[in-house]
């Protein structure tokens, strides 16, 4: 008889040691692991995540490869965390966890955005996008660099779950969760490229 593995919560996740060569969430007590992205996915997040900063007001921070508690289940129980490929959170969330410790909860995150990667498609579109909805994370835009960049903006709707905008290519713009202009095709092409 083999042993089955021991799920895991959120403070035993919390507390394993980092390893950066891999990505480890978390889903439902469950150990994922995902090889690190390519650099094509990291050259994109770098390029997002400057632009993102630039027009963010003081009170907000956006922080890459950060993991959060989604906080969907008792913490005695087997958890969930993720590591967005980005995320937008208020300054003083982040002063409050470098006083208390533990993860970020997904109740101080106003914005989570994933970067679609090879393999990561299913999870990112719908796994994920189910449980940051169920989470009560109000923003979350799904990115996909394959051809040319499009941005879905997915926004809560109340006990519906998110509510999926069209995909955006060219030039993307919102005023919610903070007004915002991206240049998708910045993110595979420097300015000045075609």
């Amino acid at each position: 008889m083999t042993a089955r593995p021991r799920l895991l919560t959120v403070a035993e996740f919390a507390a394993l040691p980092e390893n950066g060569d891999v990505t480890c969430e978390l889903q439902e007590g469950a150990l994922v692991i995902s090889p690190s992205p390519f650099p094509e996915h990291q050259r994109s997040m770098r390029r997002l995540l400057r632009i993102i900063e630039d027009q963010l007001p003081d009170t907000l921070e956006v922080l890459p490869e950060v993991d959060i508690d989604l906080q969907l289940v008792e913490p005695s129980r087997p958890g969930f965390v993720r590591c967005p490929d980005l995320v937008v959170v208020p300054t003083a969330a982040i002063d409050r966890r470098e006083r208390e410790g533990g993860l970020l909860p997904a109740d101080e995150v106003v914005l989570a955005v994933e970067i679609v990667s090879v393999g990561s498609e299913r999870t990112d579109r719908t796994i994920k996008h189910g449980e940051y909805a169920d989470a009560g994370i109000p923003h979350y835009w799904i990115v996909d660099i394959d051809s040319r960049s499009t941005l879905t903006a997915c926004h809560r709707a109340g006990e519906f779950g998110y509510v999926d905008a069209p995909a955006v290519t060219g030039v993307f713009t919102a005023e919610e969760p903070f007004p915002v202009r991206l240049e998708l095709d910045q993110l595979v092409r420097p300015p000045g490229q075609r």
